[in-house]
């Protein structure tokens, strides 16, 4: 390595000539003994890095009451920063040294940062000396590091506190959860032989174990058992003491210490429970479970006598709740607003007539409920508090308006974040960053499981397991371990069934986003009332008010993510310049209109997202960002991409295109990237989306990690050489293909299938008109789109044995009269689009067809009078969407047609002509399902412009 720098540092001098050589020869003369051991170095500072991170990992996940402590952390976290700035520098600086931009740029750029390779192993030397002073510090102050079974064993007894507390509650308070707890009486007094292991499962604060407290508890159940004993198994049990507890429980306590039972081993112990428990129809509670680990000696240990035994788990995690057999699993939801409402009334109002609300406090009232978005524990403690609160409206006011401090700094509410953050420190390293990250989303944020994912690789926060496993698989595998342990929520699910959008209950983000503040991984800037971000966080994320923001002092941001539309752009333009080491850079929405020319000199640069902004082009020195992963330029105006896109090697996702027609009832209704070069070089990509030509189909076979490819403009003349690069990539799922113009015609008789294929949109007139055999063999498709086939036969046939297809499309994919969907056909199917069929004069649905139907459209069926009258049949419908229908099928509809479709409770009609209804029934809840409520905000904004 600094063989290397010399040879460059030469070149330098040499190429700017004669009197430079003598001024900079001079400064490599004197720099030779840094440079020297500067490898050396680099390696050491690496590994020192990677202890460090290490340490702050596994201690912040500690919760120890000590300040100091806590102080010399803090000081080990700006340390991790320090060494972490130095490396990203190196990178930036070796980047910049092999810019190929302009000659005169790049010698400037490698003079002026001469002294900044200088100060590398300066600032290496007093990273080590620092770190010498905080060992040397911890003795003089005698800060413990190494003794983690004190606040161990204050966490568990904190926790076990909590669960006690739960316990004692008086049931007759209890609001809610009536249909759980009278299942679980079901289960509990139903005549069954068998021993019956139940779970209730659920983020923390729900009711658990005030829930299984209400059974344990009831008279007429504890009447059916023999015995019964409840334990408390918390995050840091030891299973000699469970055992023991059980024992004590079920046993006289005076017999138990008589006959030894305290010092016996642990097999010792499960045979005395299963002699004791034998013959005998018991009942156990095992209250706060938090993995698997203790259930083989529980198991054996609780008897299996056949005589009715019940066993009832409360826990965080889906895993554990798993052990239950059969269907008795209770996945407990958050209060529905009504018992939200009545519990705080009965909490904060309690002295009052009927715990009726002052109209004057209403307003506040509703808005602290709704911060508390259901959560028992929240509305007990919050309406605890407020009790004893003056009932005044200002007092009120100010209370919510300084939720969030008072959740981190009142003692009154340390209840909620102890039982929330619980769940936090339970994490794993792996998972416990990804989780932070999730905090810097706005609330109610629907996060994206797409969008997640390629953010946490850009971070480096996803490993790279290697052996055919993407770091893409890799972080879904972490979403779904965070939603397993309840800590986010699944909103929605793609047509392949996987999660597709998942949310964040608002007080764990509030509490969260606490912790990232304070151990410096993130902060969220959204109060107009704050002029500046001193915070040295490595994320920041801007979310509101940013025109009042005048200083951003940190430079050790990495991610800057922007949900702001309305900055001005020379704000953003300024902010960048100071940032050069970022990650990370979202400014989706930015009223932008060219590219900041800051950010082809992020050398650092993993994730680029410029979507929904005015930027028209893409200049050639994106070349320089040769560590991009993700580029996002959809919803822009950028139709070619410069040639020296293809030396963006590291690029995984690439996506560029322009909408031209939001209900996409026309061939080309976006526009793909006219891709310049050859595209061999981006092996690493997954996802595509390209306009079509010769060469390129042949070049795509390289890619043959492409799970994700749109190709648009394409020939009947490439068909053959694409289809063979098709071929080639084993992890394609999804593909679009569209033809050049609405005259080409594509021919797919002779092509191999595609085995692995679940979304396939294909648009372009077909060949004889005739469906091609490949479709026979797609039995895979979960998804199928049909655009202007120019099919001659009915095709729903043809489709029909694709019996996990859940959306069908079909646009202007027939010429005939007639459409037959018969009995037991397209069970799964939830979406069905048929649209711009000119003949179309009836639609046949047999009674048992689409029996899982939700959603139904009808568009442009010029020719179609009435109403289908199988409509009646699938009652699952929930809405159905009406677009350019003649005048006789809505007058069928309200008329002798009214009574098909009256188990329908959303139908809406409008014409495309109305701008503001396509806004409002395409592009919002487009923006929506694609980015997010928040989106929906500046649409029509957007799209007006």
């Amino acid at each position: 390595m600094s063989d290397a720098l010399f040879v460059v540092l030469r070149k330098i001098a040499l190429s700017l000539g004669e009197r430079v050589l003598e001024k900079i020869g001079t400064e490599v003369v004197e720099a030779a003994p840094i440079l020297s051991d500067f490898e050396h170095s680099m390696k050491q500072i690496e590994g020192e890095l990677s202890i460090l991170q290490a340490f702050i990992v596994q201690f912040s996940a500690q919760k120890v009451s000590d300040k100091a402590f806590d102080a010399w952390l803090d000081q080990v976290r700006d340390v991790s920063h320090e060494v972490e700035d130095i490396i990203d520098e190196y990178a930036y600086l070796t980047a910049q040294a092999a810019d190929t931009s302009s000659f005169f740029k790049r010698k400037f750029h490698q003079v002026k940062n001469l002294a900044a390779w200088q100060r590398l192993p300066i600032q290496i030397n007093q990273v080590e000396a620092r770190i010498q002073r905080l060992a040397e510090m911890r003795n003089r102050y005698g800060i413990s590091v190494g003794e983690l079974d004190m606040s161990k064993k204050l966490q568990s007894a904190n926790q076990l506190c909590m669960s006690d507390s739960a316990y004692l509650t008086d049931h007759s308070e209890i609001v809610g959860h009536a249909d759980e707890i009278g299942r679980l009486k079901q289960w509990l007094l139903e005549e069954k032989q068998d021993r019956t292991l139940m779970a209730i499962f659920g983020m923390g604060g729900l009711g658990k174990t005030t829930i299984a407290s209400s059974v344990y508890k009831n008279r007429q159940i504890r009447r059916t058992f023999d015995s019964y004993a409840w334990v408390t198994v918390s995050q840091t049990y030891q299973v000699e003491e469970l055992l023991k507890e059980i024992i004590n429980q079920l046993i006289d306590q005076r017999v138990s210490m008589a006959s030894g039972f305290m010092t016996m081993s642990r097999m010792r112990l499960v045979d005395i429970i299963q002699s004791t428990l034998q013959n005998k129809k018991y009942f156990i509670v095992l209250d706060d479970v938090w993995d698997k680990d203790a259930w083989p000696f529980l198991n054996y240990a609780l008897a299996r006598n056949n005589h009715g035994s019940k066993v009832l788990i409360t826990t965080r995690r889906k895993d554990v709740s798993s052990l239950a057999v059969d269907n008795y699993i209770i996945e407990l939801k958050t209060l529905r607003h009504a018992e939200s409402w009545e519990l705080f009334c009965k909490n904060v109002f309690r002295a009052s007539k009927d715990n009726k609300c002052p109209e004057n406090l209403r307003s506040w009232a509703e808005k602290i409920v709704a911060k508390c978005q259901g959560l028992p524990l929240a509305i007990v403690t919050i309406g605890s508090t407020l009790s004893y609160h003056e009932f005044e409206e200002q007092e009120w006011a100010f209370f919510y308006n300084q939720l969030s401090w008072q959740l981190a700094n009142n003692l009154d509410l340390n209840w909620i974040s102890n039982v929330l953050n619980l769940s936090l420190y339970d994490l794993p390293s792996y998972l416990r960053s990804c989780f932070l990250y999730c905090s810097i989303f706005p609330e109610d944020y629907k996060i994206k499981r797409k969008l997640i994912s390629k953010l946490w690789i850009a971070e480096g926060l996803v490993e790279d397991r290697g052996n055919g496993t993407s770091m893409e698989d890799v972080a879904e595998h972490y979403l779904t371990e965070l939603t397993q342990r309840s800590l986010l929520h699944v909103t929605e699910r793609n047509v392949f069934g996987r999660a597709k959008t998942f949310l964040m209950h608002d007080l764990v983000r509030e509490l969260t986003s606490i912790v990232a503040k304070r151990e410096k991984f993130g902060i969220v800037y959204g109060d107009a009332g704050i002029t500046q971000v001193a915070h040295e966080a490595r994320c920041l994320s801007i979310q509101r008010g940013t025109q009042c923001l005048t200083s951003l002092a940190s430079s050790r941001i990495r991610s800057f993510i922007l949900f702001d539309p309305e900055v001005p752009s020379s704000w953003i333009y300024d902010v960048l310049s100071r940032f050069r080491l970022l990650r990370v850079l979202s400014l989706r929405f930015a009223n932008i209109e060219q590219v900041p020319g800051m950010i082809t000199e992020l050398y650092n640069l993993r994730y680029l997202d410029l979507s929904h902004t005015k930027v028209k082009k893409i200049p050639a020195s994106f070349g320089k960002l040769i560590n991009l992963q993700v580029l996002d330029l959809r919803f822009c105006y950028v139709e070619e991409l410069p040639l020296e896109i293809t030396m963006l090697t590291n690029l995984r996702h690439l996506h560029v295109t322009v909408v031209h027609d939001l209900q996409e009832r026309s061939l080309n209704f976006f526009s793909a990237t006219k891709f310049p070069g050859n595209i061999c070089h981006l092996k690493n990509l997954q996802a595509l989306i390209v306009s079509a030509s010769k060469d390129l189909v042949s070049q795509l076979r390289n890619l043959r990690l492409m799970r994700s490819l749109a190709i648009m403009k394409v020939r009947q003349s490439y068909m053959a050489e694409l289809w063979n690069s098709l071929t080639k990539m084993p992890n394609l799922r999804r593909l679009l293909i569209s033809a050049c113009d609405m005259d080409e015609i594509l021919n797919l008789k002779m092509l191999k299938p595609l085995p692995n294929l679940q979304f396939f949109w294909l648009a372009g007139k077909l060949d004889g008109g005739m469906l091609p055999s490949i479709f026979s063999k797609f039995e895979k498709l979960t998804w199928l789109k049909m655009d202007w086939s120019g099919l001659k036969k009915d095709p729903i046939s043809s489709f029909s044995h694709m019996l996990n297809l859940v959306e069908l499309r079909l646009c202007g994919t027939y010429g005939g009269a007639r459409l037959t969907f018969c009995e037991g056909w397209f069970p799964k199917l939830n979406s069905l689009e048929i649209a711009d069929m000119e003949h179309l004069d009836w639609i046949e649905i047999e009674n048992g067809a689409m029996m899982g139907l939700h959603h139904l459209e009808f568009v442009g069926l010029g020719n179609l009078k009435a109403v289908p009258e199988g409509i009646k049949y699938i009652r699952t419908l929930s809405e159905m969407y009406l677009t350019d229908m003649p005048k006789e099928f809505l007058e069928s509809l309200q008329g002798s047609g009214s009574h098909i479709v009256q188990h329908i409770p959303n139908i809406h009609n409008f014409e495309s002509s109305d701008s503001q209804a396509v806004n409002k029934f395409y592009f919002m809840p487009y923006l929506g399902k694609k980015y997010g409520p928040g989106a929906t905000k500046y649409a029509s904004t957007y799209w007006d412009s």
